[in-house]
């Protein structure tokens, strides 16, 4: 059962108070008195069984309660703004919603974007990137679980990292996964360069929020296949983002096990170099995802056939690349 929350004009006139620390300024703000701002924010107090503000002669003060409440209520007002700007945006002729896993945006999708706004300068894209479109692996669902949400979410188009199985909707596979040690050159030409995996062991091993396809870490199924199962593996850097563990790496802080198609520009640019020859392949990859009906747009197509192009044209493509995505109704 849903709880029974707050009226929503005494959050607002709260939010609005505790910003400025005045009634006046608040209820200048919202368009009422500032009589109605104290009554509006007495009820939420009495709501809440806390009091959420001290008088003082000097003004008003946040209260332990109300300096705990305020951070999370700007939180939600500002989600319920998204929300509704997102909402709009997809009634909006000529654009189209795109949303991506965060680190494929930042290091795959937006250094590539130009061309595709340089071919359809009339079409306004509108590009958001989510954790939420990368599904969980073994180790992290129970048998009793189940996936919330549409795979798509409110995006007309969505490149996901995960399995393919999305039932119901329109899916293309766009790259392969791998993974293989990356660092710096510098740390590379150190006292300690890597020829072998046993090499390693010298250095900082940097980890992001991937897994292997059972749960398990990475660096421990990439050492097991390296023949040096049992490796410790505990110690290093944790990133809650692949963007940020290829930047350490790129930046000499250790070696990262990474995906070369995400790490693909600074390989290019020799800001980071692959060692060692042993890659290890995912069961994950990144797939283009819409739902049936917004998969007939023109947009929508358009958009999913330069994605398409653009990874044939990808030198860090992955090994299992097929050359052409084939479309799959699941």
């Amino acid at each position: 059962m849903a709880q029974h929350l707050p009226p929503l004009n005494a959050l607002r006139a709260f939010e609005a108070a505790a910003r400025h620390l005045s009634f006046a300024a608040a209820a200048k703000e919202l368009h009422v008195t500032p009589a109605a701002v104290s009554h509006q924010i007495k009820g939420l107090e009495e709501h809440l069984g806390l009091r959420l503000f001290r008088r003082l002669k000097r003004g008003l003060e946040l209260t332990r309660a109300g300096e705990a409440f305020l951070p999370k209520l700007r939180e939600g007002f500002e989600r319920l703004g998204e929300a509704v700007a997102d909402l709009r945006a997809r009634n909006e002729p000529g654009t189209l919603a795109v949303s991506a896993a965060t680190s494929f945006a930042t290091r795959w999708l937006a250094p590539r974007l130009h061309r595709f706004v340089a071919a359809y300068p009339d079409l306004d894209v509108r590009i958001s990137a989510s954790t939420r479109l990368i599904d969980p692996t073994k180790g992290e669902i129970g048998p009793g679980d189940a996936q919330a949400g549409s795979p798509v979410e409110d995006a007309d188009i969505v490149v996901r990292f995960g399995t393919g199985d999305y039932p119901g909707f329109r899916v293309d596979k766009l790259l392969a996964a791998s993974v293989t040690p990356l660092c710096s050159p510098r740390l590379n030409a150190g006292e300690r360069p890597i020829r072998s995996a046993a090499d390693l062991k010298h250095h900082v091993l940097i980890h992001d929020n991937v897994s292997f396809d059972d749960g398990r870490p990475l660096w421990d199924a990439w050492f097991e296949a390296a023949g040096m199962a049992g490796m410790d593996t505990s110690h290093g850097l944790r990133f809650n983002h692949a963007m940020l563990a290829l930047e350490a790496a790129a930046e000499g802080m250790g070696v990262v096990l990474g995906m070369p198609v995400l790490a693909g520009s600074d390989l290019a640019s020799g800001r980071l170099i692959a060692p060692l020859v042993l890659s290890l392949p995912l069961k994950f990859g990144y797939y283009i995802v819409s739902d049936p009906d917004a998969a007939q747009r023109s947009d929508v197509a358009a958009f999913r056939d330069w994605l398409l192009a653009e990874s044939s044209r990808d030198p860090a493509r992955g090994p299992n690349q097929p050359g052409a995505a084939d479309p799959a109704m699941r």
